[in-house]
């Protein structure tokens, strides 16, 4: 399983971000690689269920996550187990008048479908992708 780990200081409040990155139709304008959002439905725990379409490597993939963890303001995680197996943890910690945002990602690339020659690429690719999303989200707040 690929990991991947992400820490950005953004200068907004916790219940801000938080907001933003809980609800998943948000994710696209930030996230460059996440074609589409759909039928997402509340759960009664706080969250989402959602489907999403995600482009890697060329490749349309298709997937559904389900939010996990909910803790308002502190920290949220996804959990998609069809599409691309991943677990998306967002931690969020005041900081200097701002918010420590932390990113950690575990996924598994889908080598049967990409090829085992694909993997180090995209793993690459991926860890550069996610610097991009905390950037955007970062920009996003401040607009």
């Amino acid at each position: 399983m690929a990991k991947i780990e992400k820490t950005i200081v953004i200068n907004a409040p916790a219940e801000k971000i938080f907001n933003f990155i809980a609800d998943p139709v948000n994710l696209p304008s930030i996230w460059p690689s996440m074609e589409q959002i759909k039928e997402v439905v509340s759960l009664p725990s706080g969250g989402t269920s959602f489907k999403w379409v995600y482009k890697m490597a060329g490749m349309r993939i298709n997937g559904a996550s389900d939010t996990v963890e909910f803790n308002p303001n502190q920290r949220v995680t996804t959990k998609s187990m069809s599409g691309i197996e991943n677990t998306f943890t967002w931690n969020f910690q005041p900081e200097a008048g701002g918010t420590r945002v932390n990113l950690r990602i575990e996924y598994t690339v889908p080598v049967p479908v990409l090829g085992k020659l694909a993997e180090a690429v995209i793993i690459r690719q991926n860890d550069r992708e996610a610097e991009v999303l905390l950037a955007n989200l970062k920009a996003k707040m401040k607009a």
